[in-house]
């Protein structure tokens, strides 16, 4: 699939170890700060740009909300994925099924859908190939254990590359379209 103009895409845009790893052991995301270069942001104020709803797993927006900052996506529709938690609360609303919920988002008018993890979300995603886009930013480092981006028993999919962007700091932007 060529992705089409004009339509709503879900793209997955996230960062990872080089091993596959979006957290350490207990949700630690401190291997993230080895990129981290004054006044570089990889191309994300410009992603945000394109997209103006926000998709989060549970333990996603739980650990964001743990860093004490006010709540970055305050401009967007956000929805988190939980199987325990309803309704909303003053920045998310909360659904329990991510397939059903992209399926509906699709339907309607708006910039692109951005998908933040975590695992479960992107495999129940992928599962239902409903992601149309990766953009994913491999952090040169090896965690060696943790929360794998990518889990076991999805389906083969074919990925048509977009682009892949080297950074002084190491990392490496890939971005692939689904096909």
């Amino acid at each position: 699939m060529s992705v089409e103009k004009n339509k709503r895409l879900c793209i997955l845009y996230i960062a990872m170890s080089l091993d596959g790893y979006i957290a350490g052991k207990d949700d630690n995301l401190d291997f993230l700060s080895k990129v981290e270069v004054a006044g570089e942001d990889y191309g994300y104020a410009a992603f945000q740009q394109e997209v103006d709803t926000l998709i989060w797993g549970r333990r996603t927006y739980d650990k964001m909300l743990t860093f004490g900052i006010d709540f970055p996506h305050a401009d967007k529709k956000c929805y988190v994925i939980s199987a325990t938690k309803t309704g909303s609360d003053e920045n998310v609303e909360f659904a329990a099924d991510p397939v059903a919920l992209v399926q509906r988002l699709k339907t309607e008018p708006g910039r692109h859908i951005y998908c933040d993890g975590g695992g479960g979300v992107v495999k129940a995603l992928l599962d239902a190939k409903l992601i149309d886009r990766l953009i994913v930013s491999v952090i040169p480092h090896l965690l060696g254990d943790g929360i794998r981006l990518f889990r076991d028993g999805r389906p083969e999919q074919q990925l048509v590359l977009h682009s892949s962007t080297p950074y002084a700091s190491g990392l490496v932007q890939l971005r692939y379209d689904v096909n």
